[in-house]
């Protein structure tokens, strides 16, 4: 494969008669952590349902691994290898840490291929594995976001897109889920992932981008937007101070 492995080009998004995006365009490198930064309603969740197919752009492409996938369905693109850890975990309650597990290895056939993963996630994430009988609805949301994410990691994805991964959790879950982020790209996945906090993000991502009602105003290397006024300017839609 040459060139990225996601590509949103001039994507034109519309809920009705509301322009969500405007020509949004982004690329997200094989084995990079992108962020995408903004604050309330500047199109970040819609972003997100662009990639998984939850929502149809108007205009504009969304291409993965060199296959254009607007207009695919959601279980098409998750089988094509793109995983989602939604925002606010959406794991099932009712049933098991296990059973959520193996939700996440659905769209698989290869049993033996599966249970070896499961006991992979076991180890990758010892909270769940402490859980793996209880159901999911009784976990605290540091505990869910993890499974949520070992959930994703069943579907052996090659991109994994969160939403939101650090939202509503202790400032202890927090720092914890920011490593279990970074670990797993180390392993050599690649991870998009929206966030609201900037300075959360720019942590652990390789480069960023800052999304203001639909726009890209802001990309560049995470290192060198840390101290960036503009990020502020971006957030707060007031001029950065000279």
């Amino acid at each position: 494969m040459t060139g990225p492995l996601l590509s949103l080009d001039r994507v034109n998004t519309f809920y009705g008669a509301v322009q969500a995006h405007f020509d949004l365009s982004l690329t997200v490198g094989e084995g990079r952590i992108v962020s995408l930064l903004g604050g309330n309603a500047s199109g970040k969740s819609t972003t997100m349902k662009v990639i998984l197919g939850l929502v149809a752009p108007r205009s504009g492409t969304v291409t993965f691994d060199g296959a254009r996938i607007d207009g695919w369905p959601t279980h098409r693109v998750i089988r094509a290898g793109v995983g989602s850890v939604p925002e606010a975990r959406r794991i099932f309650p009712l049933m098991t840490v296990r059973e959520n597990l193996l939700m996440g290895a659905y769209p698989r056939a290869d049993r033996r291929a599966v249970a070896e993963d499961l006991e992979r996630m076991l180890t990758l994430f010892p909270r769940v594995a402490e859980r793996l009988g209880q159901r999911a609805g009784v976990l605290s949301g540091g505990e869910q976001q993890m499974l949520a994410m070992a959930r994703a990691l069943m579907g052996r994805p090659r991109l994994v897109c969160m939403d939101e991964p650090t939202m509503g959790l202790s400032p202890l879950f927090v720092d914890r889920v920011l490593e279990m982020i970074a670990d797993i790209n180390r392993q050599g996945l690649t991870v998009f992932m929206v966030e609201q906090n900037a300075n959360l993000a720019l942590q652990i991502a390789h480069e960023a981008y800052v999304l203001q009602t639909g726009r890209i105003v802001l990309h560049g290397p995470a290192a060198e937007l840390r101290d960036d006024p503009r990020i502020r300017e971006a957030y707060l839609g007031a001029p950065a101070a000279a």
